[in-house]
């Protein structure tokens, strides 16, 4: 070939060589861009529920009301899932908006109609709702419990087993996970037949259960723990399910918010605040008391109105909810005014001697002037705990000291600061306060020896009390 041709042929393939790489380059190009488009458009519509919550700086929650969820107590707004929303908020630094509704099948139609960000009201995540919605991660396990009237052990009607469960009748919630486990049981058991209700939420079932208008009910365990202090004839008769994750239903879009949730609720975990909101909302249930309690209901009726007037008007001179005055009364003397005890207490509020003398008490079983001294008294509790103790927190502290005295209170604290447990918290307290009857512990402390466990009954028993006057007073 000669150099001419040579030369030619070298620049032809040149040519070829550069036009075929720039088209490869091009498409490249092209191609990564597209990809990064891709890429941008997903990101956006993972993080779009967050970036839209925090750019109108509101987090709006359709919420099933309820004393699992959502209530108005003497504090105001309060529920464990109202609190955990409430945290949630917070930590994105946005305001809290409720829809709230009575049923879950009333939560499920808004949540379907796209309204708000957040559905919450201890919804368990089945299989259906799976299919059909987007949850965010697991907060709670519960099971799902067959609840009768105790009447029908007496009637050798109880169910034992799920065949049992046949000729009675038997109501859920419309739209709720019972309805859901239910209808696969009857696959197994064709004759189980049972009716829904749209109009009734599982607490309201539970209530007509109580009065015995129904045979029984299907609620999760942690909806029947709290509910059986209001209602204490009622009684598990049996699991129908294996544990199963509460968890809240998130609107489209919502994977970044979905990852919030996940590394907040985490935090939330290892800062001790999840075990916290537990103790406070079902500790003191789990300690339920089927005798108690039901003396204490007849009570409501037979004693409380007498003396309401005065618990209300006690507690708005000294800043107290009447409810919780009216509560540690019944645990201090049953509404009892002549009440008395071998140490010498006496009164509707069991004042010592000389604490009644302190207070400007001059007849200790006259019902008006042990209430204002008693609640004059715990006032002034309330101020001594110290600053670092804060919220519902407070109330009980006080109580404590109330119980035991301000300087085992005192001791209890320094010891939980030497126990590495948190000082500033009652759910660490009340592990703490026991160890004060054991010399090990009551040998290094200033006041000494201390029948730690009656403090702590004395407080988990008061808010029991309290929890179901609070109840009725939102039933009235």
């Amino acid at each position: 070939m000669s150099l001419t041709l040579r030369h030619l042929f070298i620049a032809l393939l040149a040519v070829t060589i550069i036009f075929f790489v720039g088209r490869w380059s091009t498409s490249v190009s092209l191609f990564t861009s597209l990809s990064e488009q891709n890429s941008l458009v997903s990101h956006k519509q993972e993080s779009g529920l967050l970036e839209k919550i925090k750019a109108k700086k509101e987090l709006e929650v359709v919420m099933v009301n309820g004393p699992t969820t959502y209530f108005v107590g003497a504090i105001g707004e309060e529920g464990f899932e109202y609190l955990l929303l409430k945290e949630f908020a917070e930590h994105l630094g946005v305001a809290l908006k409720l829809h709230v509704v009575s049923t879950v099948n009333e939560a499920m139609a808004l949540t379907k109609e796209g309204v708000g960000e957040i559905t919450a009201g201890a919804l368990t995540k089945t299989k259906e709702r799976e299919e059909a919605y987007v949850f965010g991660p697991s907060y709670y396990s519960v099971k799902e419990y067959v609840i009768c009237h105790q009447k029908m052990i007496k009637r050798q009607e109880f169910p034992r087993s799920l065949s049992d469960l046949v000729g009675l009748k038997i109501v859920v919630g419309k739209g709720t996970s019972y309805e859901e486990s239910l209808t696969e049981l009857q696959k197994e058991l064709p004759e189980l037949l049972f009716e829904t209700s749209v109009e009734h939420s599982s607490e309201q079932l539970l209530a007509l259960v109580a009065e015995d208008k129904i045979d029984c009910t299907v609620v999760d365990s942690n909806i029947f723990l709290v509910n059986n202090r209001y209602y204490p004839a009622l009684r598990k008769a049996f699991s129908i399910s294996d544990n199963k994750k509460l968890a809240w239903i998130l609107r489209e879009g919502g994977k970044g918010l979905n990852e919030n949730l996940i590394a907040w609720l985490s935090k939330l975990e290892c800062s001790g605040q999840m075990a916290q909101l537990k103790d406070h909302y079902y500790s003191s249930a789990q300690q339920f008391n089927y005798v108690n309690i039901s003396v204490f209901h007849k009570r409501l009726k037979s004693r409380l109105p007498k003396y309401k007037e005065l618990f209300m008007k006690a507690g708005a001179k000294y800043d107290i909810p009447w409810t919780l005055l009216a509560a540690q009364s019944y645990q201090e003397s049953h509404w009892d005014r002549l009440a008395k005890s071998p140490t010498g207490v006496r009164g509707m509020m069991m004042l010592t001697l000389p604490t009644a003398k302190e207070m400007g008490v001059k007849y200790r079983l006259n019902a008006t002037q042990s209430v204002y001294g008693g609640a004059k008294y715990y006032a002034q509790l309330l101020e001594r705990v110290s600053p670092d103790v804060q919220g519902v927190e407070r109330y009980k502290f006080a109580y404590a000291a109330y119980n035991v005295g301000m300087g085992h209170l005192i001791d209890a604290r320094a010891l939980a600061r030497k126990l590495g447990k948190d000082p500033n918290r009652w759910k660490d307290l009340k592990t703490v306060l026991p160890l004060l009857s054991q010399r090990k512990y009551y040998k290094d402390l200033k006041y000494g020896y201390a029948r730690g466990q009656e403090p702590v009954d004395y407080v988990e028993a008061i808010y029991e009390y309290h929890a179901i006057l609070e109840n009725k007073k939102g039933q009235s």
